[in-house]
């Protein structure tokens, strides 16, 4: 079943105009992070409902974009709390 779900997101990425063998794909806390040719990342929410809508890095590592995503993960949780 997991390879058919790696499959399926594979066909929907190079549909999207994403190419394997240029961007690394990393599941992560709920999110998928999708490495650009420009060497940033895409981070997308797997499913709704969305608790941080998708954003876009600058240029960086694997470590760095899921400390940024930990970073606005505990801040939106943070503002749920207050609210």
């Amino acid at each position: 079943m997991c390879i058919e779900i790696l499959e399926s997101l594979h066909l929907f990425l190079a549909q999207m105009g994403f190419h394997h063998e240029q961007n690394a794909v990393v599941r992560y806390r709920g999110f998928v992070l999708l490495k650009q040719p420009n060497q940033s990342w895409l981070v997308r929410p797997e499913r709704s409902p969305m608790i941080l809508l998708p954003f876009r890095t600058n240029k960086c590592s694997l470590p760095e974009v899921k400390a940024i995503l930990d970073i606005r993960l505990s801040e939106s949780e943070s503002i749920d709390k207050a609210a």
